[in-house]
């Protein structure tokens, strides 16, 4: 049942993004009762766009260079997703030193242990020193570790408005829900529709290139339940080749 929930999932996802040249929404959760006839039982399924999240391995890009003087760069982008979040701005600081591959500490501990490549998973966040388990809970809706390593790729059409705020000190709390208003009943169907949202239509310092109305990755959650036997079944597929990038079963 399980199985079942992720591979009707990732064909519905991959024949939508055949036909249409954007994805919306950010998130679907759907419960299925009695997916086969004769049989009790229940799937959950819950999709996510990955690219309406906040690749936290873009803060630090393949040549290394962080840019940390220019305020549209990632590494700037992500200490504003903190401040949003109320959290501890070092956790930028922390999470550069894991994934740089120099040994030279931004904070007093924050090479120790560190793993000097990109994250892998979310979750390996935890074993950052210095991140806690709390911090991580309240990053977690808004991060991954999917997506072009040098290039921060944000899709407008499933970004949550802390992700939003995150890409230019220019927009406001009531900026960034116009932009979440709008997309309930007109989808952005290009960048260029962004300019269709009152206060975009003038200069707002996002990136350059960093928009797009359009996911790649996406985390298919499929949780069956029958018979008093449970089992969740985690996978991203990668639209662009219908590759599965993650597996988990548990």
């Amino acid at each position: 049942m399980a199985r079942s929930g992720v591979q009707v999932s990732a064909r519905l996802i991959t024949n939508a993004l055949r036909d249409k040249e954007y994805s919306y929404p950010g998130v679907m959760e759907f419960p299925i009762e009695k997916p086969f006839e004769g049989f009790e039982g229940m799937i959950v399924v819950r999709i996510e766009d990955e690219g309406s999240k906040f690749n936290i391995n873009a803060i630090v890009p393949g040549n290394g260079i962080i840019r940390e003087d220019d305020p549209q760069s990632p590494f700037n982008c992500f200490k504003r997703l903190l401040k949003v979040l109320s959290l501890d701005e070092g956790i930028a600081d922390r999470i550069v030193d894991w994934i740089d591959s120099d040994g030279e500490a931004r904070l007093a501990d924050s090479e120790t242990g560190a793993r000097n490549s990109v994250l892998r998973s979310t979750d390996e966040m935890l074993l950052i020193r210095g991140i806690s388990k709390e911090d991580y809970n309240i990053l977690l809706p808004y991060i991954t570790v999917y997506g072009t390593r040098d290039n921060l790729s944000i899709n407008i059409n499933g970004a949550e408005k802390p992700v939003l705020r995150c890409l230019s000190a220019q927009i406001t709390d009531e900026l960034a829900q116009r932009v979440i208003d709008f997309r309930k009943n007109n989808p952005f169907q290009g960048i260029s529709d962004l300019s269709k949202v009152a206060g975009f239509e003038r200069d707002t310092g996002l990136p350059p290139g960093v928009v797009t109305v359009k996911g790649q990755h996406f985390l298919i959650r499929s949780a069956a339940d029958a018979e008093g036997v449970k089992r969740i079944i985690e996978m991203v597929l990668n639209a662009g080749n219908t590759g599965i990038e993650y597996w988990k079963e548990y």
